[in-house]
């Protein structure tokens, strides 16, 4: 069975979760005797590990003059095809009103450079909703010249690319999610990210979501046939016994870390508030926040008015052994994330040998029974956690040695059989063969 798969991101260039997730469960499918992964993203740097998969960079494609046939038009149409230093453009439905006549009100123009390829940046900036849109359009090329029996799209970054391979090869197309907007914005939805969302759910023969918190949005929110929808929970990669040696501390403080992204989603504040409760009764604590995001400025104001900067530092954006560094250097590990579909980096900490504390509102929560689960708003019960788990040994040793078992048993080649087993389903359903 080949899968053609489309993401945003590829280790070692990621930027949260999503990357991790993607590459994870492409592992777990690369273990299966009978599964091929072709994985596609926006920007190929070349440096990516590609021993268990096919990488293509959408920017890597040739794509100048393809001739591309799709069921819902009536003839071939040349899709990119104009060099952007000899023909500028404002609006691609008037450029191809005015050069080749409508043919169809899906027509679209895409600029390529001198080699006949699409730049992409690969990143999440001002141009995002641009680069989705390209990233659709040589999707179809590369969905009209490879040979695959089913096409898996993570997120909605990748929607529109996993619909319009599905419009060109008439593959069955499987979506991901792994986040809605009703996360990501606390509810107040971007329109047109939800249209995108509901486009892919629309347009999917079956829909993967990664917790039973995350199939409930997608069903209520969405107006998803509950028979559509199938939850497969992630899972963590095993670690090597390199990234589970504790670092030497040249201090005898207690540390407590958030790394995730800082954003409204992340529940940030209640982090710092926690901090607050906790320092005004043990001194001996450093609290970390790692990680970067749009709230992250203002969270150092928030420390600075509470007169806590000097037990409370943030480090940025990690990657990589960074992360788990950070994880080894820990006490206790809190996620007080407002809304988390999932939420990966709880279990990794809980491989690092961390007690961890997690919000309710958290996907993760639905799977481990092992850690300390409090209401993301409930700041005294985060802060009585934590000063619990720091105050009394043999409570965190208990979390450690079942939290480590626990987690161990959460592998991706278990949720790679179990999108295995899908991937077969929607191939009986649709009536193709592999």
């Amino acid at each position: 069975m080949r899968v053609l798969m489309f993401g945003w991101e590829f280790p070692p260039h990621i930027a949260g979760g999503l990357g991790t997730a993607s590459y994870g469960l492409t592992r777990g499918l690369a273990a299966q005797k009978d599964v091929e992964v072709i994985f596609v993203v926006p920007k190929a740097y070349g440096d990516e590990d590609q021993s268990i998969v096919r990488l293509i960079g959408a920017n890597t494609v040739p794509v100048a003059f393809k001739k591309v046939k799709y069921n819902y038009f009536l003839k071939p149409v040349e899709k990119i095809e104009v060099f952007s230093k000899l023909v500028p453009y404002t609006d691609p439905e008037d450029f191809w009103k005015m050069t080749r006549g409508e043919v169809a009100d899906s027509d679209v123009l895409v600029e390529t450079n001198q080699q006949g390829k699409v730049d992409f940046t690969g990143s999440y900036g001002a141009t995002l909703m641009d680069e989705i849109h390209k990233y659709s359009v040589v999707a179809q090329v590369i969905a009209s010249e490879e040979e695959f029996d089913v096409i898996h799209a993570h997120d909605w970054l990748a929607y529109p690319a996993g619909i319009a391979a599905k419009a060109v090869s008439g593959k069955p197309l499987v979506i991901h999610v792994h986040a809605t907007d009703f996360d990501r914005s606390g509810g107040n939805v971007n329109p047109v990210v939800y249209n995108m969302e509901k486009e892919g759910m629309d347009a999917a023969d079956k829909i993967i979501a990664v917790s039973n918190l995350t199939r409930d949005v997608i069903i209520s929110r969405y107006n998803i046939d509950p028979d559509k929808v199938e939850t497969v929970y992630n899972a963590v990669e095993p670690l090597h016994h390199s990234e589970l040696d504790v670092p030497p501390r040249a201090y005898d403080d207690k540390i407590v870390t958030f790394l995730g992204r800082i954003t409204m989603q992340k529940g940030p504040e209640y982090f710092i508030e926690a901090a607050r409760m906790v320092l005004s009764r043990m001194p001996n604590v450093r609290f970390v926040m790692a990680g970067s995001g749009d709230m992250m400025e203002r969270m150092m104001r928030h420390a600075a008015y509470l007169r806590i900067t000097d037990r409370f530092h943030f480090t940025g954006f990690l990657r990589g052994n960074d992360v788990f560094t950070m994880l080894r250097m820990s006490d206790v590990y809190v996620m007080p994330s407002v809304s988390e579909p999932f939420g990966i980096s709880p279990l990794e900490a809980m491989q690092s040998n961390v007690p961890v504390i997690i919000s309710k509102q958290s996907g993760v929560a639905e799977l481990l029974t092992h850690a300390v689960k409090v209401d993301f708003w409930d700041i005294e019960a985060m802060a009585d956690a934590i000063y619990g788990i720091l105050t009394y040994p043999a409570l965190s040793r208990m979390f450690i040695m079942n939290g480590k078992e626990e987690v161990d048993k959460l592998k991706w080649e278990k949720a790679a059989s179990h999108v295995r087993r899908i991937y077969t389903g929607v191939l009986k359903q649709t009536s193709y063969k592999i």
